[in-house]
């Protein structure tokens, strides 16, 4: 591992970033309807966080785009919640704290557009990641909230956001 840096999703990152989420859906058997693996904004993540108040990060060592994390007003949430959105690494890359160094930098993003609440939905196959998050202060929802369009997803939590 060279330097990692954080930086906001730039236009030639869409094709390496949509390979990461795929693969890592791939890697669970996560390939299916009603996951990110069908979002039709997958091939063209930056345009799709042009939406005001959202924001997607890359993680790269050197110039390797190697994960990313976003927060997203999805349709249907409160006014004063944002989702943490298509959290991925690649599979050498985990393990390291980087996963907590992004969530940390999407609180701190939600933070500061105001938000009080980040909601996530994720898939029990992924309980690594859904202990990462309960470690940072994410709590399990009984029942999703807004209308994400992932169906698939039975695992919804909830953080608050300090003030």
């Amino acid at each position: 591992m060279t330097q990692i840096t954080i930086r906001t999703i730039e236009p030639r990152d869409n094709e390496a970033i949509a390979a990461i989420i795929r693969s890592s859906l791939e890697e669970y058997g996560l390939n299916r309807p009603g996951t990110a693996y069908f979002d039709e904004s997958l091939d063209y993540m930056y345009e799709a966080f042009r939406e005001p108040s959202s924001q997607y990060f890359i993680a790269l060592d050197g110039d390797k785009i190697i994960g990313g994390v976003g927060v997203f007003p999805s349709a249907g949430l409160p006014k004063d919640t944002v989702e943490l959105v298509k959290m991925y690494l690649l599979p050498e890359y985990r393990g390291q704290g980087l996963g907590k160094l992004l969530i940390r930098k999407c609180i701190g993003q939600a933070q500061n557009l105001g938000y009080q609440h980040i909601y996530l939905e994720s898939l029990p196959e992924l309980k690594t990641a859904v202990g990462v998050y309960e470690k940072l202060g994410f709590r399990l929802l009984d029942k999703p909230i807004g209308n994400t369009g992932h169906y698939s997803c039975t695992v919804w939590m909830l953080y608050e956001v300090e003030a």
